[in-house]
């Protein structure tokens, strides 16, 4: 088997037009490198403060509501002059009455028991 030559193991210079492509191809992986790193990090900048914001406080439920001992948990829900309960239900912290009024139409009213407070009302229409 005969050996190579020496020289052919060397590598040979490149062309200087070539110099030039390669030098701008390295520039250009390094810039892209650089800007794919910098999203990387804006993106997980942005999942640690989403994280470490404070969620907002949902509103107690009426168990949560405090209460003391051996006394009632009371309130006023007003209803329009005239009308009458047909219904009532409670879901956690909210209660939603059917009520007549005084015109004989209908209307559904949703109180809040933590915030003491009609939050929605809801007139009933036939068509």
């Amino acid at each position: 088997m005969a050996r190579p030559d020496a020289d052919e193991d060397q590598e040979k210079p490149l062309d200087p037009e070539i110099a030039k492509v390669r030098g701008k191809l390295i520039r250009f992986m390094a810039i892209n490198l650089g800007l794919l790193l910098l999203a990387l990090m804006v993106v997980i900048a942005a999942i640690v403060y989403k994280s470490r914001k404070a969620t907002p406080d949902s509103p107690p439920l009426a168990g949560d509501i405090q209460v003391p001992a051996g006394e009632p948990l009371s309130g006023d829900i007003v209803l329009p002059v005239g009308s009458s309960v047909v219904s009532q239900s409670i879901s956690g912290n909210r209660v939603s009455i059917d009520a007549e009024l005084s015109d004989g139409s209908r209307a559904i009213f949703v109180y809040d028991i933590a915030e003491r407070r009609l939050i929605g009302r809801f007139a009933i229409r036939n068509k």
